[in-house]
């Protein structure tokens, strides 16, 4: 039965017919988490399919396997993920919920190399599709450096868990980042499509997932309001933001020789530059929408000059919040001569009628004044003003302002008259935010791939070309600064070195204080 039409409603362009049975549940199927002792897996997988569980989204026929080094038991293993949901779940803990997610929970311990602990693996799988009726469904969800997918995949292949029987599926996970660089991407994506076909392969960029994102293409393709001033002609330069205002704390191991550039810019800052700039695709299929967004990323453009076109940090150390921080070279872990980054900034352009001429800068960092993604779109200022300077002398430029993270929603700034006799025109802000909006919470962005993982929906995934194209980006940036000095220090709580604040000062301009 179809839903009612109210009068004089129009079909919701962001909502397929598929859709309108929400809410999505995933069918029957079993989950393995490689890695399933690490940071990721305890504080946001664990408990993402949790939050799922409880949601009504998962079926009772679901089993979680997870792998790992560790001489666990099943039950030692449910305790921990158990803890781990306690503590980090987003939904309130329920009893009867946890029972039914902890019937399908086992373990297998061994290491990657061990053809036994695979073997092992496979008997588990296939003993919960007999106790659970998981249906022969498998995902593998690779939470592990990626300089390790190709032992797994391969494991995979030569145990037949890769090899999916008749009206079955199996699907692999991996996280970001997919590779160091366009040659490493490539080599990655050989050993993966050797064995599972590339409908299979779901590259989770997390970012992808939350609310504020997908809202991006809302607010454009669903409003005739914005969309319309969505250009060359009307926006003079687009910031895109993502600050921490911590350190790289425990992750020194893994961020010593990336870098911010290779760690944020290569896959979540691109992502936002391609949604933002995009075209409107053809339908909310995910083939449209990938080919839109592969399409801007094809067209990005690098400043002729590097070295004044980009910039590049390490913190220092110093007070922040009021509390003493440690420098980057001197965080556990790290060496005492290392050149990696901590703050990168670029400028970049979109060579299309849309944006010819239109900057695009991106700015990503470690230890700033605070935490906040988000993506300003600042617009020209008037052709013409006839108030006078005095009258207008606080007045800046119109934005509009997608805030992504932490406070989500969407500020618009404009120009107001000051109350009183005299004309005097002042910056006001008009302000949505998501929790004063909307009475249901906002899903973690973990749940939302998961779900779409087990459903088999890929829009929010990037797929091998994105990937390529993001690398080709930045890869003459990373050789030039590779050829270049060490990176310039900047003070703790700060925004940044002298250099990225002289990339937008050139043109005229400064970045926005978030």
């Amino acid at each position: 039965m179809k839903e009612p039409v109210m009068p004089g409603a129009v079909p919701n362009p962001l909502r397929n017919e598929s859709d309108r049975r929400l809410p999505r549940v995933a069918g029957p199927s079993v989950f393995v988490l490689f890695g399933a002792t690490g940071d990721l897996a305890q504080k946001k997988l664990l408990p993402a399919i949790y939050d799922l569980t409880n949601r009504g989204l998962l079926p009772p026929g679901f089993g979680l396997v997870g792998f790992a080094r560790r001489e666990w038991s099943h039950e030692g293993f449910a305790e921990q993920a158990k803890e781990a949901v306690r503590a980090h779940a987003r939904t309130s803990f329920q009893e009867d919920v946890w029972q039914q997610l902890s019937e399908g929970i086992r373990f297998v311990s061994g290491e990657l190399t061990d053809d036994e602990a695979f073997d092992e693996l496979a008997r588990t799988v296939r003993e919960l599709d007999e106790s659970r009726g998981t249906g022969g469904n498998y995902a593998f969800y690779l939470s592990l450096p990626p300089k390790l997918f190709s032992t797994v995949t391969r494991q995979l292949k030569r145990s037949g868990l890769a090899e999916s029987r008749e009206g079955a599926w199996r699907r692999l996970v991996i996280e970001k980042p997919f590779g160091h660089d366009l040659e490493s991407a490539r080599e990655l994506n050989a050993v993966v499509d050797d064995v599972f076909p590339p409908h299979s392969v779901f590259r989770i960029d997390h970012y992808l997932g939350k609310e504020t994102v997908q809202n991006i293409m809302a607010l454009r393709f669903a409003n005739t309001l914005f969309e319309p001033l969505w250009n060359r002609n009307y926006v003079d330069h687009v910031q895109i933001t993502m600050a921490e205002d911590i350190g790289v704390g425990g992750r020194a191991g893994y961020y010593d020789g990336i870098g911010a550039a290779r760690d944020v810019i290569q896959n979540h800052l691109l992502q936002l530059l391609a949604l933002v700039a995009m075209e409107e695709p053809v339908s909310f299929a995910p083939d449209a929408i990938r080919a839109e967004k592969e399409k801007v990323l094809s067209a990005v453009t690098l400043p002729p000059d590097l070295a004044t076109g980009t910039a590049r940090g390490q913190y220092a150390g110093g007070w922040q919040g009021g509390v003493r921080v440690s420098s980057y070279l001197e965080e556990e872990g790290i060496p005492p001569d290392s050149t990696t980054e901590t703050y990168a900034a670029m400028k970049l352009g979109v060579n299309s009628r849309r944006w010819a001429g239109v900057p695009f800068y991106l700015r990503t960092g470690k230890r700033l004044g605070r935490r906040v993604t988000e993506v300003a779109l600042v617009f020209q200022r008037a052709p013409h003003q006839v108030f006078s300077q005095n009258a207008v002398e606080e007045l800046g430029q119109n934005a509009l302002v997608l805030r992504i993270q932490p406070d989500e929603g969407v500020t618009l700034r404009f120009g107001s008259k000051v109350p009183g006799s005299a004309m005097e025109v002042r910056d006001v802000t008009m302000d949505f935010a998501y929790g004063h909006s909307f009475t249901e919470s906002s899903p973690e962005a973990y749940e939302r791939l998961i779900l779409d993982v087990l459903i088999g929906d890929p829009p929010l995934f990037p797929r091998q070309e994105e990937v390529e194209l993001s690398w080709k980006i930045l890869d003459p940036v990373e050789e030039f600064w590779a050829k270049g000095s060490a990176p310039e220090q900047y003070g703790a709580g700060t925004w940044g070195p002298p250099s990225a604040h002289a990339l937008l000062n050139r043109d005229g301009r400064q970045w926005r204080r978030p």
